[in-house]
């Protein structure tokens, strides 16, 4: 390992206690940490150290029972959890993910609503049982009155539904993973305001926490990303959950990457022809011709109409099957992006000095292209021994907020 850097181990039940200072660990991927995704890190180490066992009596490297941080020059650079183990040959692979990819494969069992249909009692329900319209016992003096209408009920913000889910899975027994969540408010309700189309979290369609917390976010949108970092003066560690509306990160004026100058590679140029598409159409919630269904399209210049299909069930207002339409096809109109690269530690952009979510312009020369100034967003970054750090990225002006 480089100077500076270690790997620590803490078991994650029932206190957070560290295992170990100095985990020998080979790494067979880099640490990767991903915008809106938990990331994730594998690597090697020497069967013995594996079969370790702590002060607990517990293996120091556990199947979702040890966390695992990567620290360079005292900052917390990942986090994550011990997911699998497995042995070949003479070394032992570990694999671990992010805090927040626990949710994953853990049912919810409880229920909320937002914006449910209310039907108001009806007080005059059975006094015109000869149903001639007249209160019985009161013909030709108190006529019966149309039933009270149904009108939608309480609403909560989007990120209250994130937070319930978050409180519901860590309060099951066992499941306290230590995470916070950020407490403010996205700004959108979920569910239709005149309970027509309630949004519903209920136990017995069995719903995996993870999916719902990806859909949620997928269909506000809004990004965030798990950190962790040393907190007070001791040994303790926080790990937080950071929600951004409608993104986070922002527009980087003040760094540069360049050839020649911090940029050590560049991914191959991905043209995006094949995927290429002007026109979008949604279909979301409901079967037949009450499917909901829209269609959006961008025609520019001499290009031919190319159509994409998506289908998401989880889509039912307009509002949102467009959002939907535009941010997909934000991604499949734009000409050459830059999936990668690989920059060194430089005064034009420090280690650190960027976030994931940030647009940065990149400024790199393609064979058979030229020179090419385009603005990317980083959608993760992949910290490496050898000094690099991987920044994978996206055309700014593919994403649609």
């Amino acid at each position: 390992m480089p100077a500076g850097w270690r790997f620590i181990a803490q078991r994650a039940l029932p206190t957070e206690v560290i295992l170990d200072w100095d985990v020998p660990f080979a790494l067979t991927s880099n640490p990767v940490r991903d915008l809106s995704g938990p990331g994730s890190m594998t690597a090697t180490i020497e069967p013995e150290y594996a079969r370790m066992l702590g002060a607990d009596g517990e293996p120091i490297l556990q199947e979702w029972g040890t966390k695992v941080y990567l620290e360079v020059d005292g900052d917390i650079r990942w986090g994550g959890i011990v997911t699998k183990t497995s042995y070949d040959g003479p070394k032992a692979t570990v694999v671990c993910e992010g805090l927040s990819s626990y949710p994953h494969g853990i049912p919810y069992e409880d229920y909320m609503v937002s914006g449910p249909l209310i039907t108001p009692k009806d007080p005059y329900e059975g006094k015109d049982k000869n149903h001639d319209g007249w209160v019985d016992g009161q013909k030709g003096k108190v006529k019966v009155p149309p039933p009270p209408k149904p009108y939608g009920g309480p609403r909560f913000d989007t990120y209250h539904a994130v937070r319930k889910i978050w409180e519901h899975v860590q309060s099951r027994p066992y499941g306290n993973i230590g995470l916070k969540i950020d407490g403010h408010n996205h700004g959108e309700l979920l569910g239709a305001q005149d309970g027509s189309d309630p949004w519903e979290l209920a136990w017995w369609n069995n719903p995996d926490c993870g999916q719902v917390l990806d859909t949620l976010a997928r269909n506000a949108p809004f990004d965030w990303i798990e950190t962790h970092a040393w907190s007070g003066g001791g040994n303790a560690i926080e790990h937080r959950i950071r929600l951004g509306t409608p993104r986070l990160g922002r527009k980087r004026t003040d760094l540069r990457f360049a050839d020649g100058e911090n940029l050590a590679a560049i991914a191959k140029p991905e043209g995006m022809g094949d995927d290429f598409a002007n026109e979008v159409i949604v279909l979301g919630k409901g079967e037949g011709r009450k499917m909901a269904r829209a269609q959006v399209h961008r025609y520019e210049g001499n290009r031919l109409r190319r159509v994409t299909t998506v289908t998401d069930k989880t889509l039912s207002s307009a509002a949102a099957l467009t959002l939907r339409g535009n941010r997909e096809l934000a991604g499949r109109t734009q000409a050459l992006q830059i999936p990668a690269i690989q920059v060194i530690d430089h005064r034009n952009a420090e280690f650190g000095s960027w976030a994931l979510g940030d647009d940065i312009r990149v400024q790199v020369h393609v064979p058979w292209v030229g020179d090419v100034d385009v603005w990317h967003r980083i959608v993760s970054d992949e910290v490496s021994a050898d000094g690099t750090c991987v920044l994978k990225l996206k055309r700014s002006d593919s994403f649609h907020y």
